[in-house]
Formats: structure tokens, sequence, C-alpha cells
């Protein structure tokens, strides 16, 4: 498709009609600077991948689930599991794009929180960062110092370790070995 080009839309706003086939569009939700980074990520592993490096297709996959571009759709009720699995990809996603930096989990928080709802967020945004710090993937800091978010209260600030989501995928157990433990 040439950039020029806008894509057409069905009429409910949910798919892109790209050469007679529907793409699910990200979610019209999220708000404008940080569904740029969530594409520059993504336009970023993409580029990897042309390049050869096979793990940054873990990258496009978190940087879609992010825009809602897959996993749950983004106009049904999330189920927890579905949204969980969105934040983490919204986290990761974020610091791949910021590379060196850290995020606030009110960025995420507005990346998966429906618009003005995203407050409704917060607590599900917290809770998957602890588990991921708690897994060793992510530092939590307020005011420069590592913090436990299960009891620090206040704005805290994301970085990622250096387990990012390929680091991490690979680190997990399999379902075939789960089930022998």
């Amino acid at each position: 498709m040439d950039k020029d080009q806008v894509a057409e839309r069905t009429e409910d706003g949910r798919y892109l009609v790209i050469s007679g086939r529907k793409w699910r569009a990200s979610d019209p939700g999220i708000p404008p600077k940080l569904r740029q980074e969530l594409v520059d990520e993504l336009m970023n592993a993409r580029r990897e991948v042309g390049r050869g490096n096979e793990e940054a297709r873990i990258r496009v996959h978190q940087a879609k689930l992010a825009l809602g571009e897959r996993g749950q759709p983004w106009w049904e009720e999330p189920r927890e599991d579905k949204l969980n699995e969105r934040i983490r990809a919204t986290i990761f996603t974020l610091l791949g794009k910021r590379q060196g930096s850290s995020i606030c989990p009110s960025d995420v928080a507005r990346v998966v929180g429906d618009g003005e709802l995203w407050r409704l967020r917060m607590d599900a945004v917290r809770q998957i960062a602890a588990s991921l710090a708690a897994d060793g993937a992510l530092r939590v800091t307020q005011h420069g110092q590592d913090v436990d978010l299960h009891t620090v209260r206040g704005p805290v600030r994301l970085h990622l370790t250096g387990m990012g989501p390929a680091e991490q995928e690979r680190s997990e157990p399999d379902e075939r070995q789960r089930e022998t433990e």
C-alpha cells in the first residue's frame, strides 16, 4: 500500500480493508502520542525481522497486542487474562521504544484504558508491573530508589532490567514442563 493512500475502513471502524482483505484496526482510544510510540516500536521491530533477526518477531507481536491489533478485540469488554496480556505487552513495547529510559504506569493504563476510563486500569497495571518486577524483568523506582510496588504509595517509574519479552519467554518453562512438575 502506498504510504499516501488511506486504508478503507469497515463501517464500524474496527477493520482496515487492504487489497480486499480485512485487518483489525488499532484501538482508537489510545492517545495519539502513545499510539505513535507503539507504532514506531512496531516498525523498528519489523525492520529487525527484515534484517533476519527472528527474535524481533516477539517485539512485533508485543506491539500489535499493545495496539489492540491482536489478542482480544479492543471493542469487547476485556477478560482479565487478556487485559493482563495486553498490559504486559504495552509495558515491554513502551520500554523498548524508550530504550534505556523509564515509563510511568499511567502511560500503560492510558493505552489499555478505554479513553477517559484509564484510571480504572491502574490497579491492574501496577499488579502486572509488580509481577514482572518479582520475575526480574522490571525495576520499579520512586525518586531514583528501588521500591516494592506492593507497599509503595505515589508515582513510580518502570525500568527494563535487560530481560525483555524474548529473554523472559525463553526463561519460562513451557506447558509440558509445567505439567510434569
